[in-house]
């Protein structure tokens, strides 16, 4: 994937703070619209930990609501400001010097954040070393027979990041890499990480990609760089796609 695309500049934000509240507003919905919410936040100035904690939660509705479930998503991001104040007295420094564990453990006890978001947090936004496991990182997984539709996502996340663990040093190689980025640099994008913290980064962008262009509901599996490591097909599936096809 990363011979195809290279680097894919994600996630594309100029804060901390923007990732996190973007991590918020992405769930289920696409990331156009989460973009249109971020502009009317930052039209009003009030990106930042002080402008949400003091913006009056109807007009944080208002300027969240091409996001969907804005009044939802108003109460949560309202909440993280309030464990924010409460545990870290309002400092991102403060809350993302815990341990990964400890952090992860308190961001999954607040109202609106799973696994997904928790990690999203974590790792674009903390550069803590955890591995995102999304839809597309499930059905890439499971159509390559990786993992079943019954493997939850702390086994994905284990699977992962130990294959990961156990790669050789300077597995992320990005020479002749292609160059064909989905987003912009940003500030975010470009900040220094470790190389485990670039590789779970990288690697869950490159999966959204190939998941987003080739392993849909109708996957394209003919254009996908990940073809070649699709399993090959039993006596068993070559006759259920035949009956499929004259169905």
């Amino acid at each position: 994937m990363l011979q195809r695309w290279g680097p894919q500049s994600w996630w594309p934000a100029h804060s901390r703070l923007e990732v996190i509240v973007g991590a918020y507003l992405t769930q289920n919905t696409n990331w156009s619209n989460v973009e249109k919410a971020i502009v009317n936040l930052k039209r009003e100035q009030v990106l930042t930990v002080k402008g949400l904690r003091d913006i009056h939660i109807w007009n944080l509705e208002e300027l969240i609501r091409p996001s969907g479930y804005f009044r939802q998503k108003a109460r949560r991001l309202k909440g993280f400001i309030e464990f924010l104040d409460k545990q870290y007295d309002g400092s991102l420094d403060k809350m993302f010097a815990q341990p990964t564990e400890t952090l992860r453990s308190e961001l999954l006890s607040l109202n609106g954040i799973g696994p997904e978001t928790a990690d999203s947090i974590l790792l674009y936004s903390g550069n803590h070393p955890v591995f995102v496991v999304d839809a597309y990182t499930r059905r890439i997984l499971e159509r390559h027979q990786v993992i079943d539709a019954k493997t939850d996502y702390e086994e994905i996340r284990g699977l992962v990041e130990t294959a990961i663990k156990s790669a050789e040093p300077g597995a992320l190689d990005v020479t002749g890499a292609g160059k064909d980025p989905r987003h912009p640099v940003s500030r975010m994008s470009s900040t220094e990480r470790t190389e485990l913290v670039q590789h779970y980064n990288e690697l869950h962008a490159l999966i959204v990609r190939a998941g987003s262009e080739y392993c849909r509901t109708r996957p394209r599996c003919e254009e996908c760089p990940l073809r070649p490591y699709l399993p090959k097909p039993t006596t068993k599936d070559t006759k259920k796609a035949q009956r499929k096809a004259k169905a």
